[in-house]
């Protein structure tokens, strides 16, 4: 196997955890990247040999992750499938960190895509604000501002969401 080829393959567990915050749906997050490394091969020869290969392969996620949003739109959305079996057991009590990384999940799935894009990139990829822009293909001030509103509509919807956790039904 040649170095490009594998610097690519060392990318699929980042393009994996990036599909599936973006998506929150495993076959359709396996199905992105697969998408990904597939256009990937097929355009090898316009990946400069020598740099790492992690921009690269994000902005061509990114741009099939815009482009199925916007298919979605004309062909009316899609409907969230429910949780399967091994992922709608319960957990115990203790694993309290899971139920909030859930509900932090479930709060980027309520944001704008544009915003929640722009959020993964740079606090869980760890890309910096002009390498994330350049993946998404905007100005860095735009995706600042992204950040920005994404970051205050994770805070309303977090804080909503907790309000309601602390209410309780009392039946006489």
């Amino acid at each position: 196997m040649d170095q490009r080829r594998a610097a690519i393959l060392a990318e699929i567990p980042g393009l994996r955890r990036y599909a599936r915050a973006l998506l929150r749906n495993r076959d359709a997050a396996d199905d992105l990247v697969q998408d990904c490394l597939e256009r990937a091969l097929a355009r090898m020869d316009s990946w400069q040999t020598g740099d790492s290969p992690r921009r690269w392969l994000f902005t061509i996620m990114h741009h099939l992750f815009v482009d199925r949003v916007r298919k979605d739109k004309r062909h009316g959305g899609t409907a969230t499938l429910p949780l399967e079996a091994s992922e709608a057991m319960a957990l115990p009590a203790y694993q309290g960190q899971s139920v909030v990384s859930h509900e932090i999940l479930d709060a980027l799935q309520a944001i704008h895509p544009d915003r929640r894009t722009a959020l993964l990139m740079v606090a869980v990829e760890g890309f910096s604000y002009a390498e994330a822009a350049e993946v998404l293909g905007i100005p860095a001030g735009t995706l600042m501002s992204r950040i920005a509103r994404g970051r205050e509509e994770l805070r309303a919807i977090l804080e909503d969401g907790s309000r309601r956790r602390a209410i309780r039904i009392i039946d006489k």
